[in-house]
């Protein structure tokens, strides 16, 4: 057996939002003696690779959106120089590395000893730590927590795949790319292909379906595809990746073969940039999870219930690597709820996340937001005959002074359940429906009925009225 260098109450495998989130309340509220283990920057894929730097570079693009909209409002701006992405990016970098030690900062005033280096499960109780030079430290933990994230995926079948980013290596780019391919079709694609289009990118993006952002509303879907075409974006529907191969004499440049519905019997494409945004998986490389004996699904993902309890009595998990719901807030509030219950004594003896009603945004250009369920999956729980569902769509104010073909459309839906006509859905699209949705989203959480809506007197004039106003 190796020698134990130290003990704890409390092991954190994992320096993300939800990890950290658990150790400072085991140890600063509680009082157990906690080590928090991380072997890349504090804070996770959020604050570095994430939603941080994300909507930093989103409201980049939104200012740049805002900028070719103001000549309807009478503006005439005139551009003195191209924008400057790299000064951008460095700011960016420094915004994130100013997180980093403020988190690092929170640990200390929490008494959360930190490591930094690789963890590996021994056995149920220990693990050992791999540390920057190389030394080697065992942690024996009464408790132990894995909250190591994800990454995301590159395609190890298509030949030429390693030209191409991920997620992560958007933040490391330099210079905005001339043209940029991305695949996938989730958030992660979406949000960026808006962020390239709008800052000025050549800008397409391959999808497999007819539609992208596939877990949302019909409503959403439809109406994000049909707007990303409006603004100039290229979507290739039905589409699939061959091979991508250097372009001789071109530095940086690729040249990918792919399928599309246009053309099916194949075409190719030049990129200064490709993107792959097809998924991540767990972080449980090398873990040592098979040692503690903890179980993983088909996915490898850790299976953990709504109590973050793994197949192991004193081993825990949240966040991504166990892939309930796979959003920062999810991975703190579980994070705070799994402190409390392990530590926190009688009165929280059953705390738990609540997993029902979760508000999600999407920041697109222009933004989704959606909670609870969308009209098909409420249509499978409850019946249709049990089901009534109020939309509306419209065109914001703000857009008023524009010509119509640069007008971005608004589009609001609520799901409604049984003769009370609870609101078991909410999906809105349009400016502003990231800030809307944190409000309305306290509402459905509550259970309110649609004439709960229909009692809150509109906010004139405002694009969320139409939420209270709906017939």
């Amino acid at each position: 057996m190796a020698p134990i260098s130290k003990e704890c109450d409390f092991l954190v495998i994992g320096g993300g939002s939800g990890g950290l989130a658990c150790a400072r309340r085991a140890s600063g509220q509680w009082g157990a003696k906690t080590i928090a283990v991380e072997s890349n920057r504090l804070g996770g894929t959020c604050v570095n690779v994430g939603c941080v730097p994300k909507k930093v570079t989103w409201n980049a693009a939104a200012i740049a959106e805002t900028l070719h909209e103001a000549a309807s409002y009478g503006f005439k701006i005139k551009e003195t120089a191209p924008f400057d992405f790299k000064t951008f990016k460095h700011k960016r970098d420094d915004y994130v590395r100013r997180l980093n030690d403020i988190y690092a900062r929170n640990l200390s005033n929490d008494k959360v000893e930190y490591l930094h280096g690789r963890a590996h499960l021994l056995d149920k109780n220990s693990a050992e730590v791999v540390l920057d030079d190389g030394t080697r430290e065992t942690v024996r933990a009464k408790k132990i927590l894995i909250a190591t994230g994800g990454h995301p995926n590159v395609p190890k079948h298509i030949p030429g795949s390693e030209l191409g980013i991920t997620s992560d290596g958007f933040f490391d780019l330099e210079t905005l790319p001339k043209r940029v391919a991305l695949v996938g079709a989730g958030y992660i694609a979406v949000e960026m292909a808006g962020m390239f289009h709008h800052l000025g990118s050549e800008t397409h993006l391959f999808i497999r379906h007819e539609t992208f952002l596939r877990t949302f509303d019909p409503m959403i879907q439809e109406s994000i595809v049909d707007e990303y075409e409006r603004q100039g974006i290229i979507i290739h529907r039905n589409s699939t990746q061959q091979k991508i191969e250097k372009l001789d004499g071109q530095p940086g440049w690729m040249k990918m073969h792919y399928t599309d519905k246009s053309a099916p019997d194949g075409a190719t494409i030049d990129l200064d940039c490709l993107l792959w945004a097809i998924g991540r998986s767990p972080e449980v490389e090398d873990l040592g999870l098979d040692k503690a004996g903890v179980k993983q699904n088909e996915r490898g993902q850790v299976i953990a219930d709504d109590y973050q309890n793994t197949s192991v009595d004193n081993i825990y998990s949240l966040g991504d690597v166990c892939g309930k719901i796979e959003l920062t807030p999810v991975a703190i509030a579980a994070g705070r709820q799994l402190g409390n219950r392990l530590f926190g004594g009688p009165d929280y003896k059953d705390a738990k996340m609540d997993y029902e009603n979760v508000p999600s945004v999407v920041f697109a250009h222009p933004e989704v937001g959606s909670i609870g369920l969308s009209e098909p999956d409420a249509v499978e729980k409850y019946g249709r005959e049990n089901i009534k569902v109020y939309k509306t769509s419209f065109t914001a104010m703000y857009y008023a002074m524009m010509d119509p073909k640069e007008k971005a459309p608004t589009k609001y839906k609520v799901v409604c359940q049984g003769e009370e006509e609870r609101v078991v859905g909410m999906h809105i699209l349009g400016a502003g429906s990231s800030e809307m949705l944190q409000g309305f989203g306290v509402a459905v959480k509550m259970g309110c009925r649609k004439r709960d809506l229909d009692s809150c007197v509109a906010i004139h004039p405002t694009s969320a009225e139409e939420l209270v106003t709906m017939k």
